[in-house]
């Protein structure tokens, strides 16, 4: 038996008598090979820290326990209860709910549950409850943990595979009447009605809903458009917090996305949405593509017309040149002449590489003058 507590207690049990400080608070983390006998050992390693508040007996084989009543009275003070991957049956958990009266955050994760088995007593001290990694499928399964803990805020439902947010307004507000988190990632949500169900949840604030069927055909940034848009009191989404602009620009993007449907497929959000902004005008598409221009490029008695991308520098356009005209390698200079202004203003010389070609305001039909550098040292006022 390996037996491991917190740094508050600032020791180590090496026997199941052995009794930490009365007032003193810890937790314990516990791995047992085997649980048998009247009383298991994992409860009587409880018993000897009366002021234990956190117990995490992750991985033990907890499928054939049973827990009685007289036994579970020795969690009473426990807040904290971790039960991962113990396969736990609903009736040992239901007892120790019974008998831990602080109980506020619960793990049930990877034990293998496809259904929830509903206890007549409730816990209204749980205020989190993970439930990750089990099989669950079907709504009406889920809605019952919302009876046995009535003041759950936090519930983590990742990785099961539920279908739907099956239930009525007025069932998910009685049921979940203080749920301000759920996660609802990897599940099998597949419909826009179920998304538009979590707002029933009175006090909901935050959601994730990474990886379900429903938002596998769009791109990131149109899934959370759409999601933030449907769910107008979520604070944090996909862990992430949500702005007031961000808000807006969503529930534009939602009125323009749908604005062509036909009337019987807009979801409700639709008419909300138009009534506070009205109906909008698409937006206008701008080209962002490389904008290109052609140009007569003189060198000496040669004449080349020549397709520029004006996003390029003037040291790429060297280059470009250098490649199509069979140019030295020793250098050259480049002169641009606006047809259209040059008797006022002359050639103006291509000087800096860095600089972007379209910053000169070169159109259709001007011209690059090319001189070779060693045989140019006038300026461009004697061209």
């Amino acid at each position: 038996m390996k037996t491991r507590f917190g740094p508050s207690s600032r020791s180590s049990v090496t026997s199941t008598t052995q009794r930490t400080s009365p007032t003193a608070k810890a937790w314990a983390w516990c791995w047992c090979p085997v649980l048998q006998g009247p009383r298991s050992k994992i409860s009587t390693i409880v018993s000897n820290i009366p002021n234990l508040d956190f117990v995490n007996v992750s991985m033990n084989p907890l499928s054939e326990s049973r827990l009685e009543p007289h036994m579970a009275q020795t969690f009473c003070r426990v807040r904290r209860l971790v039960l991962i991957n113990t396969h736990i049956s609903w009736d040992t958990v239901h007892t120790l709910t019974q008998h831990t009266p602080e109980l506020q955050e619960l793990f049930l994760c990877l034990n293998g549950y496809s259904s929830v088995a509903q206890s007549q007593t409730t816990c209204p001290s749980l205020r989190l409850l993970q439930i990750t990694d089990n099989q669950l499928q079907l709504w009406t399964e889920v809605r019952k943990l919302g009876l046995m803990y009535p003041r759950l805020s936090t519930l983590v439902l990742a990785n099961n595979n539920v279908r739907s947010v099956d239930d009525t307004q007025d069932a998910l507000q009685r049921l979940f009447p203080n749920l301000r988190s759920i996660n609802l990632n990897n599940s099998g949500l597949s419909k826009w009605e179920d998304i538009e169900r979590l707002n029933y949840f009175p006090k909901l604030e935050e959601v994730k809903a990474k990886g379900i069927p429903l938002l596998q055909r769009y791109d990131t940034q149109d899934r959370r458009s759409l999601l933030l848009a449907q769910l107008p009191s979520v604070l944090l989404l996909n862990g992430s917090a949500v702005s007031d602009g961000e808000r807006e620009d969503a529930e534009r993007f939602f009125i323009r996305y749908y604005q062509d449907c036909p009337e019987q497929e807009l979801p409700k959000r639709y008419h909300i949405l138009v009534s506070k902004y009205g109906h909008l005008a698409p937006l206008a598409e701008v080209d962002l593509s490389p904008r290109c221009t052609r140009v007569e490029v003189r060198w000496g008695e040669r004449l080349e017309v020549v397709s520029l991308h004006l996003e390029q520098t003037v040291g790429e356009l060297k280059k470009q040149l250098k490649a199509v005209l069979q140019l030295p390698s020793n250098g050259i200079r480049l002169f641009y002449i606006n047809r259209e202004m040059c008797a006022v203003v002359g050639p103006e010389e291509l000087k800096v590489g860095c600089r972007a070609l379209h910053s000169y305001g070169i159109r259709d039909g001007d011209e690059i003058l090319v001189v070779p550098k060693a045989k140019s040292r006038c300026s461009s006022a004697h061209l």
